[in-house]
């Protein structure tokens, strides 16, 4: 039987190089990508209107951003 959280919120294998921080961004990443799949649909169905999709989602690109800021990925570290 499969979870219903499980099913709303399904999560893929982390497949890159196993480090902390980059198994939370994955976490995260995985996050805003259903988030973003959420909002578009309810504008595409008119639950949501154009611009409060827009700025949902941007709100979401800002912490996914910080995020990736916090965890210090793509930061040249030598």
């Amino acid at each position: 039987m499969i979870d219903r959280s499980d099913f709303l919120f399904p999560r893929t294998r982390y497949r890159g190089e196993l480090k902390p921080e980059n198994l939370v961004f994955n976490a995260n990443l995985q996050e805003f990508s259903q988030k973003v799949s959420y909002i578009s649909n309810l504008e595409t169905n008119g639950k949501l209107s154009p611009e409060d999709s827009y700025q949902q989602i941007k709100c979401l690109w800002k912490s996914l951003k910080r995020s990736k800021q916090e965890l210090g990925i793509g930061i040249d570290r030598r």
